[in-house]
């Protein structure tokens, strides 16, 4: 039986990837699992501590990184028929984690990609466990598996209209058939190399798989400043893929962040937070969810900001835009359904949408 890979790329993950590794090594499956790190110039001791894990260490030279060549970079070296993707800072929640990854490519025929949420660390702030804890709730409402796949009629529409739930996929903390991988790898890109992977995917005629009980522990406390800059990040990375654009009329932002301060203040009631601290509770969120609404809405539209502009609004410092031009399917549904293999044959957006 050919071994399962776990592959990370690394950037000075000293802080975390002890504990990321550990949990990889006690994962408990019926196959070898190999270890296999991408460490692009880190100057603390992440790459001793991976090696001293048993880990196989690709390297790239600082300043070469993105992040779609990185995971392809890992796939070639990988040894697994499957191979499960993680962070420096993804820690697997229990030793079952892997094990529930690949029995998600038993629940549907040609399931390429399986995934499971972020949950949030022991540390981490209220708000950020609450976002997290919504976000991949919309997922799977019941908190069961949920399969995704595109008609054939569907797989011509533009990307725009297929953003949301159904091609949603993060490499955080996910699986990929090595076959199918193959046939569509990673877009050479910079970010938001998950996403375009899964459209591709489904394009192709492959099916994904979201597991909730297969989890890492992966959050994130960002300032407000750090929280428009990741945001801008995120959707200039969702402009770049699907082209579509956040809604940017003024109305539109004031309702929804007088939607997300009323979900805030039912948290604080149900909480039994005394009312002397709901000012500053509502005050602090208020600068949170503005900060990541107009992020959004400037980071849909980074395509017509200048260069230095992008670069000052990025958490990534990244200057560039790179439409993909991916409104296309690349292999018919017949090809890749007969060779991906699979068992079940069951059929059952980010994540507000359909």
């Amino acid at each position: 039986m050919r071994p399962v890979t776990v592959a990370i790329p690394v950037l000075n993950g000293g802080k975390t990837l002890p504990g990321v590794l550990e949990a990889v090594r006690g994962q408990r499956v019926e196959r070898e699992v190999e270890v296999v790190v991408c460490d692009s110039g880190s100057t603390d001791d992440s790459r001793e501590l991976a090696v001293r894990a048993g880990a196989r260490v690709v390297d790239i030279p600082p300043g070469r990184f993105a992040h779609g060549p990185a995971r392809n970079l890992l796939m070639h070296h990988a040894r697994g028929e499957f191979v499960a993707m993680l962070t420096q800072d993804a820690e697997p929640v229990d030793e079952r984690w892997l094990a529930r990854l690949l029995e998600g490519f038993e629940l549907a025929d040609a399931v390429a990609l399986v995934y499971g949420p972020y949950l949030p660390r022991p540390q981490a702030a209220p708000r950020a466990a609450a976002d997290l804890e919504r976000f991949f709730a919309l997922m799977s409402p019941q908190a069961e598996p949920r399969i995704d796949r595109l008609d054939p009629a569907e797989r011509e529409l533009p990307g725009a209209v297929l953003f949301g739930r159904r091609t949603y996929f993060t490499d955080a903390n996910g699986c990929l058939r090595r076959e199918a991988w193959e046939r569509v790898p990673f877009p050479e890109v910079a970010y938001a190399e998950d996403h375009a992977l899964a459209l591709a995917m489904l394009r192709a005629g492959y099916a994904k798989v979201y597991l909730p009980a297969a989890g890492v522990l992966h959050s994130h406390q960002y300032t407000p400043v750090q929280r428009f800059r990741r945001a801008f990040d995120d959707y200039r990375g969702v402009l770049e893929v699907y082209g579509w654009r956040s809604p940017a009329d003024g109305r539109h932002w004031v309702l929804q962040l007088r939607g997300r301060l009323g979900t805030e203040a039912r948290a604080l009631r149900a909480g039994r937070v005394a009312p002397w601290r709901w000012p500053l509770a509502l005050t602090a969120a208020a600068l949170d969810h503005a900060a990541q609404l107009t992020g959004a809405v400037l980071g849909s539209r980074s395509d017509r900001l200048p260069a230095w502009a992008r670069r000052a609004a990025s958490l990534d410092r990244r200057a560039t835009f790179e439409p993909l031009g991916l409104d296309s399917a690349p292999e018919s549904e017949a090809s890749i359904t007969t060779e991906a293999g699979g068992a079940g044959g069951q059929t059952p957006a980010a994540a507000d949408r359909s």
